[in-house]
């Protein structure tokens, strides 16, 4: 505990009365002698005067333990040590019954060595670095006021000590007053305090497109309006893991939880525009209670020399308290920070650099604390800070259910709610209005378009922000009586002309927002092309009308003039940029992924013979995306010349279909309109069948269902498993009925993530293989499944099962996966099940293993205990294949392998535990080895023995064949040899199979 903290609790009032019991009180008389009184003399404890008992002296230094830790904020040790505190204080005041020393010197050496000599004098306590900190300065604050009451004895007064004497009762007092006033921690609690109330003023509200007409208001609460979204990440698990294992795996999380678990201290997150990336941040504000949050705007932040330091990020955004001195410094180093740093897709290309630098010296300076950083999709280049430790998640877009809670939520704030059930089965009958509806911001507008129009909704984008530009910049305030309110009254016409002179600035700068200075610059150039707006006031005052009025443009801090939001920026830049026939400037920029947007918008302003210009400039590049690009650009368009139209088609004829996962990425990213250009399953081959659902997948959306009901018959089993993994995407019950049903299940495994998958689940009877997600009990399993056809059983993440003697109910059972389900501890009640493979990964026992001895196929994925595998493992002549990984081996290497003397396949995954020579010994003598899998990516040290029984080989090679080329000669027998390079390894065959000239050599690319 901070000295300064703990004076504030001890003062004298306090501390003085029950130390002042530790020594014996003077009887009647002056009491003088000619030689100084021995400290053991003076306590109340022993001798023939004694008034305290041992137990008294327990007591007392309870009580001052007690007064110590009381109070707000953290206590200064952990809770269980505050028994082991008191006794050790106890003893360290006992102690001042066995100093030799007399008063005189006692006060001469002060309290600091006082303390230090019963420190020496008691018996060395046992305690944590925080409890004995605490104890010594307790101790010396206790021995300030035993040097004190030394000082006022009668027999102290020699003239040789009276300075001293009043010294220490002048240094006591101000200690006293110092130490009430110098609370450090204290001082800091306030302040946090001060500063959450400050980002709850200043975050929790949330302004929803359309919610300001008449009698609403303008922004809705956060903590009411808040849309809990998803994040996604896409993660590649180890080959040999058992059936399905090579099938790529999608992780979702709540878009809110995205800085919890392992894994995720620090995260670059990707969102589309309007996606709500900020609002996300906004809410993680307002609802982190153990850190301490910073908002970071990096529109705002870069405007600077030098982007900040932690003791400036407060200044930086604008908050109006100073915190204490090296409090910043302080968080941070505590490791309680939460830094969000928002927008940086919002910073000019050639700053990112800078950007990224600043970010990875605070990441390394301060390791402990968790990071957020938000992006546009396409801003920066995947893994871009992969390197440090961020993990990367995509804001996925709203699915129909997501859609759905938002238009009730936007029409209950609205007080609309005969708007409501119309928009929503418009929503469900227009594929083209549904795709448009993915994140937040649109589905605001459309609510907003719906309820002014009386349910008339544009088709397209461009017709789509016409119309809300229409609404927000002039409807709005004559709808609530406002126009004219500060005597200027401007059409919509008016404010786009000089709206969009601001944006293409901006866009031409590749920034999003400027300065006041040059907003009022281009105004004054516009002005005179504007007669209707030159006519009511000048440069000034049209702009503050602009700021304050047209719910377009905002000052975010003082002297900076911005866009609302991002898609009105390229909206009205893109515009500006076909009226003044910038088409070179266009397609100059047309790589830039910044002018993205900019480019679809120019396409739908233009003429016709403009669109032409601009779609054949894109495919002159021939590069794949600007293709794609401008095949995008085709549904933003209402008219193009049918030769453009065919010149497009064609050459994305190139790309449609794709032939692997990558380029379906790449087709995916041109946008819904690609659906209607994906061929069926008639023809293909079963890799490109795999790719075309794949990007059919991520458009998602219901216009992507019938492109997925096509293949629901497709035989191929990855075009199958995508089938029944992209489920998530859509209504349950719907994709259930439409897809699931129809599927053959041979081989796949039905996985259920949320209860709305479940309830449809229970009416697709007759899976056979089920991985169920999230906390189930066994009764509820069994009453959704057919217990004698179910065959294959995962159980991920619950904490609900716990005795597992009622899967014998599970005659069909043969394969069951067991993944951090903490409360089973027992795998005993297995041994009667026809298991033919067990993985049990992440469970905190491994007891009644051994007894599985009827079981032929093993993964174990957390650490062995013994001396043995042996001692751990089945040893019967059953067991065939075992899969080891995650710390399996860290205690036992591979000794006890040959006690399994039919095993014929081993895995060795990933951190399975270090290797020793010892261990390739084991897998050179074990009888019937024939087959092994390395992933471990390290092999052991030193020359090692050949393997001549191993005819089958898997290697994970994440730097190429070069990393393998040393150990290919140890397995002269190989026959079959799979490869899995890394994903910046060559992919190509030759190199590889050049390790092992006699073998069929397979590489699965990355």
């Amino acid at each position: 505990m901070d000295p300064a903290a703990l004076g504030t609790r001890l003062a004298s009032s306090v501390i003085a009365p029950a130390l002042k019991k530790l020594l014996v009180q003077e009887g009647p008389g002056a009491g003088l002698t000619d030689k100084p009184v021995r400290i053991s003399g003076l306590v109340s404890f022993r001798g023939e005067k004694r008034t305290l008992t041992e137990a008294d002296l327990e007591r007392l230094a309870r009580k001052l333990v007690d007064a110590a830790v009381a109070g707000p904020g953290e206590p200064p040790f952990p809770y269980e040590e505050q028994e082991p505190v008191v006794l050790a204080l106890t003893r360290t005041l006992h102690a001042l019954g066995d100093l030799t020393m007399d008063d005189v010197q006692a006060v001469r050496l002060g309290p600091r060595a006082l303390a230090h000599a019963l420190r020496r004098a008691a018996p060395t306590p046992e305690l944590s670095a925080d409890a004995t900190y605490f104890l010594d300065a307790l101790t010396e604050w206790s021995c300030v006021h035993i040097l004190h009451f030394f000082t006022q004895r009668s027999t102290f007064v020699a003239r040789t000590l009276v300075e001293q004497s009043r010294g220490q009762a002048e240094a006591l007092a101000k200690m006293d007053a110092l130490l009430a006033r110098d609370d450090g921690p204290g001082r800091d609690r306030a302040f946090e305090e001060r500063y959450r109330s400050y980002l709850a003023i200043r975050h929790n509200h949330l302004t929803i497109f359309g919610l300001d007409a008449r009698d609403t208001a303008d922004s809705w609460p956060l903590d009411v309006a808040y849309l809990s979204l998803e994040a996604t990440r896409d993660a590649a698990p180890e080959p040999g893991e058992g059936p399905g294992a090579t099938a790529p795996v999608t992780v979702r999380l709540a878009a809110e939880d995205a800085l919890t678990g392992p894994g995720h201290e620090r995260v670059l997150l990707r969102g589309d525009a309007g996606s709500g990336k900020t609002t996300l941040i906004q809410w993680l504000a307002l609802t982190s209670e153990e850190r301490i949050p910073y908002v970071l705007p990096l529109r705002t932040l870069i405007r600077a020399a030098r982007l900040p330091a932690p003791a400036d990020f407060l200044a930086g955004t604008d908050c109006p308290h100073s915190p204490p001195d090296g409090w910043a410094e302080r968080v941070l180093s505590d490791g309680r920070a939460l830094v969000m740093v928002d927008g940086l897709d919002e910073v000019p290309s050639a700053d990112r650099a800078r950007v990224r630098d600043w970010l990875l010296a605070l990441v390394r300076g301060y390791p402990g604390d968790r990071w957020l950083l938000t992006a546009r999709p396409t801003a920066v280049r995947p893994d871009w800070l992969a390197g440090d430790g961020f993990t990367e998640l995509v804001l996925a877009p709203m699915d129909r259910p997501r859609v759905t809670a938002f238009v009730r939520r936007w029409h209950a704030a609205a007080h609309a709610p005969e708007h409501e059930e119309p928009l929503l089965d418009t929503l469900r009958t227009k594929p083209d209005l549904a795709r448009l509806a993915t994140n937040p911001l649109m589905c605001g507008l459309i609510c907003a378009l719906h309820r002014a129009r009386r349910g008339y909704l544009p088709p397209r984008r461009k017709a789509l922000y016409d119309a809300a530009l229409q609404m927000i910049l002039t409807e709005r305030d004559r709808q609530r009586g406002m126009g004219g309110l500060d005597g200027i009254d401007l059409e919509t016409e008016d404010q786009v002309e000089l709206l969009q002179r601001l944006a293409y600035s901006l866009v031409l700068a590749g920034r999003t927002e400027m300065d006041e200075d040059t907003a009022l610059t281009l105004l004054e150039r516009a002005l005179p092309s504007v007669p209707a707006a030159s006519a009511q006031g000048d440069a000034t005052t049209i702009l503050r009308h602009l700021l304050l009025r047209s719910g377009v443009l905002r000052s975010p801090a003082p002297g900076i003039v911005d866009f609302a939001h991002r898609t009105f920026l390229d909206h009205l830049g893109a515009r500006y940029a076909v009226e003044e026939g910038h088409f070179d400037v266009l397609l100059g920029h047309a790589e830039d992924t910044q002018w993205e947007d900019v480019l679809r918008m120019a396409v739908a302003h233009a003429r016709t013979r403009e669109r032409g210009r601009l779609l054949r400039g894109l495919l002159a590049a021939d590069v794949p995306r600007l293709t794609l690009l401008a095949l995008a650009c085709l549904q933003d368009a209402s008219s193009v010349d049918q030769e453009v139209v065919e010149e497009v088609r064609a050459r994305a004829a190139g790309l449609i279909p794709p032939r692997d996962k990558f380029e379906a990425e790449q087709l995916a990213e041109a946008g819904p309109f690609v659906l209607e250009l994906l061929p069926g399953p008639e023809g293909l081959k079963n890799a490109e069948a795999y790719a075309v659902v794949v990007t059919a997948s991520l458009l998602g959306g219901e216009g992507a269902l019938p492109a997925l009901k096509k293949f629901r018959t497709h035989a191929a089993l990855n075009v199958r498993r995508q089938l029944v993994g992209t489920w998530h995407r859509f209504d349950p019950q719907e994709y259930a009925d439409e897809v699931l049903a129809h599927l053959d299940r041979d081989g796949l495994d039905l996985t259920v993530q949320r209860r709305e998958e479940w309830a449809a689940a229970r009416h697709l009877r007759g899976w056979s293989s089920l991985d169920l997600r999230g906390p189930y009990t066994l009764a509820e399993i069994f009453a959704g499944t057919e217990l004698n056809e179910l065959a294959r059983l995962s159980l991920r993440y619950n904490p609900l099962v716990e005795d597992l003697v009622p899967l014998a109910e599970l005659p069909s059972l043969r394969g069951l996966l067991l993944d951090d389900c903490p409360e089973v501890r027992d795998l005993a009640p297995l041994s009667g099940l026809a298991l033919e493979h067990l993985m049990v990964f992440d469970l905190s026992t491994v007891r009644g293993l051994r007894d599985l001895t009827r079981l032929p196929s093993l993964s174990v994925n957390l650490p062995l205990s013994g001396p043995t595998l042996a001692n751990s493992l089945p040893t019967s002549e059953r067991l065939d294949s075992l899969y080891l990984a995650k710390g399996a081996i860290t205690y036992t290497g591979l000794r006890g392998l040959d006690a399994m003397p039919c095993l014929r396949h081993l895995t060795l995954g990933t951190g399975a535990g270090p290797w020793a020579p010892a261990d390739w010994h084991c897998l050179r003598e074990h009888p019937s080895l024939s087959s092994l899998y390395l992933i471990t990516g390290e092999l052991p040290p030193g020359p090692l023995p050949e393997l001549p029984r191993i005819d089958r080989l898997g290697l994970r090679l994440p730097h190429g064949p070069a990393q393998f080329a040393n150990h290919a000669p140890l397995f002269p027998a190989v026959r079959n040899v799979t490869i899995y390079p890394g994903p910046t390894a060559v992919q190509d065959h030759a190199p590889y199979a050049a390790l092992f000239p006699h073998a069929e050599v397979i590489v699965r690319p990355y």
